[in-house]
C-alpha cells in the first residue's frame, strides 16, 4: 500500500473546517512587492514621542520582490527566502504584518510564505516595508477581504512609517511619521520617466542618520511648494530636497563622494541626482544607465545598480511589475543576497552576494 501526502489537500481540508466557503476560494497567491523612492523628504519637527514629523513625496517604483502566500494548516507562520540574511521569525516585517492582520480581524489564519528577494536592504527604498504592505494585502485577499483599503492603510502604520504609502495608488504626499497619506492623482510625474538606482555595499542605519540630524540644519523649503513645483515643472535638482542627505553623508562619507561622482559623471543626462530616504541609494532621474565610471572602475564593480520606473496600481488591485521589469525579473538574481550588517565606511568594491545553498524554513 502506498501513502501519498498532498499538502494542498491537507490545507484545504483544514481551512474548510472553519470556513465552509474556503474551497470556493484560492488558497495561495503570488504577488509583486514593490519598493519606493522619496522625490523630496523634509523633516519638519521633533515629536514628543521621539519620532520626527516628515513631509515627503513618495512614489512607488517597479524594483521589487516576489512573495507567495499559501494558507497554512498550523498555528504559526512559516517563512522561507532565497536570501539567507533575511530574518525568518518575528523580526521580519512580513510576520509582523500578518500578526497585525490577525489581531485586527480576529481571523486565526496562518500562512506559508516564500520571499524571493531582489530589493537591497539598508537602501532607503522601503523594500521591507513593501513586503509588509504586500503581506497585509495578501492576507486580506486570502481570507475573503474582511478589511477595506482604508483599514489596511490605518493598520499598516503599526508596522512601520514607510508601510502606509503602499496603500496609496502609487504616488502620495505623506506627513506625520509617514502614516498620513494623501493620494496624488494623477501622478505628478510621467510613469515612463527612467531612473537608475545606485547603492554601494555600505548602508546607512536610520537611527545613526537621525542622530546626526538637527532641525537647525534642515532646509527651509515649503514641502507643498516642492510638490507643486515637481507637478508643474518636472523633476529638477532644486526640487529634490532631502534633509537626511547631509547627516547620512556624515555617517558614510563615501556616499557623498559617490553622489558627486554620479552628478559629474552623468554629463547632464540626469535631471536630478539625490539620495532616497535615509540612504544609501543614490537615484539618477532621466536615464536608466549609470555613469560609465561605474562600469570602468574596479572599486565599483559590486555596487548595486538597477534601472527603474514609477509605478501605480488600480484601486482594487495590487501592484504589478512593469513589462520591462517583468521581462528582466531574475536577470539580476545574483544581486539578491545583499548582506545586512556591513561597515559604515570603507571600500565600495566588496562583493554583495553569496547565494545560499538552499532556502531555509522556520516552524
Amino acid at each position: 500500500m502506498e501513502f501519498v501526502f498532498d499538502p494542498k489537500k491537507k490545507m484545504d481540508d483544514f481551512a474548510s473546517r472553519f470556513d465552509p466557503d474556503q474551497r470556493r476560494r484560492t488558497n495561495s497567491i503570488n504577488l509583486f512587492s514593490p519598493s519606493k523612492i522619496n522625490l523630496f523628504l523634509r523633516v519638519t519637527a521633533k515629536r514628543p514621542d521621539g519620532y520626527h514629523d516628515l513631509a515627503s513625496l513618495f512614489h512607488v517604483i517597479d524594483l521589487g520582490d516576489r512573495l507567495k502566500f499559501t494558507l497554512g494548516p498550523g498555528r504559526k507562520d512559516a517563512l522561507t527566502s532565497n536570501a539567507r540574511w533575511v530574518p525568518l521569525g518575528k523580526d521580519n516585517l512580513v510576520i509582523k504584518a500578518l500578526d497585525v492582520f490577525r489581531a485586527k480581524t480576529g481571523i486565526p489564519q496562518y500562512f506559508w510564505i516564500h520571499l524571493d528577494k531582489k530589493v537591497p536592504t539598508g537602501a532607503g527604498l522601503g523594500g521591507g516595508s513593501g513586503n509588509a504592505a504586500t503581506a497585509l494585502w495578501a492576507a486580506n485577499e486570502l481570507t475573503g477581504r474582511p478589511a477595506s483599503n482604508a483599514q489596511l492603510l490605518e493598520w499598516s502604520a503599526d508596522i512601520g512609517s514607510d508601510v502606509p504609502v503602499f496603500f496609496s495608488r502609487g504616488a502620495a504626499y505623506c506627513t506625520g511619521r509617514g502614516e498620513i497619506v494623501e493620494d496624488i492623482q494623477p501622478p505628478p510625474v510621467p510613469l515612463d520617466t527612467p531612473m537608475v538606482l545606485i547603492k554601494p555595499r555600505a548602508s546607512c542605519k536610520t537611527p545613526a542618520v537621525f542622530k546626526k540630524f538637527s532641525l537647525e540644519r534642515a532646509s527651509s523649503a515649503d514641502p507643498r511648494e516642492l510638490l507643486r513645483s515637481i507637478t508643474e515643472h518636472g523633476i529638477r535638482q532644486e526640487f529634490c530636497v532631502n534633509d537626511l542627505e547631509e547627516p547620512a553623508f556624515e555617517v558614510l562619507p563615501s556616499l557623498k563622494r559617490l553622489k558627486e561622482r554620479i552628478s559629474s559623471g552623468g554629463r547632464g543626462k540626469y535631471s536630478a541626482v539625490f539620495m532616497s530616504g535615509s540612504g544609501s541609494t543614490i537615484v539618477g532621474v532621466g536615464d536608466p544607465e549609470p555613469p560609465q565610471f561605474i562600469y570602468d572602475e574596479e572599486r565599483y564593480q559590486d555596487v548595486f545598480t538597477e534601472a527603474a520606473y514609477f509605478l501605480t496600481r488600480e484601486e482594487d488591485e495590487w501592484y504589478r511589475p512593469s513589462r520591462a521589469m517583468e521581462a528582466g525579473y531574475g536577470a539580476a538574481e545574483s544581486r539578491s543576497d545583499l548582506e545586512v550588517d556591513v561597515p559604515t565606511e570603507g571600500p565600495l568594491g566588496t562583493s554583495f552576494f553569496e547565494r545560499p545553498e538552499s532556502s531555509r524554513i522556520q516552524f
